[in-house]
């Protein structure tokens, strides 16, 4: 039988919207869209997509830290970008300096706006736990 384990972030959007951030089933997590909000659940707002974007990564970060696993384990993800082509090389750059020399499956899509006024950015990803950290 397969185990699940869900994580949340224990922000009020959770129980507003109905979702959990992460849910592991078997060997696969699959992570929801991760945004920059701080630590009571607010957006952080800021007209500089590459601090969202560091937010974005540290939000992923404390579900790789909650399951003990890492980057390195991250298989696939879908990030979702208003103004894309505009912001294509800051994303680019930050993806970069996020996975290093890793290179996940990636799906980069361009929205004309996201839940949050101001939110440039949002990112899901998939991460398997038999890959080697």
């Amino acid at each position: 039988m397969t185990s699940i384990d869900v994580y949340d972030h224990a922000i009020p959007a959770e129980s507003h919207f109905g979702y959990a951030q992460a849910i592991r089933s078997g060997d696969l997590i699959h992570v929801s869209g991760q945004l920059s909000f701080d630590e009571a659940g607010g957006f952080r707002p800021t007209d500089d997509i590459a601090t969202q974007l560091q937010g974005t990564y540290a939000n992923i970060d404390k579900v790789l830290a909650h399951y003990g696993v890492t980057r390195n384990q991250i298989v696939s993800q879908t990030l979702y970008v208003v103004d894309l082509v505009k912001n294509a090389d800051v994303v680019a750059e930050g993806n970069r300096a996020y996975f290093g020399t890793h290179r996940p499956a990636s799906t980069a899509l361009g929205v004309s706006e996201l839940t949050f006024p101001g939110q440039a950015v949002e990112i899901s990803c998939v991460i398997d736990t038999k890959l080697p950290a």
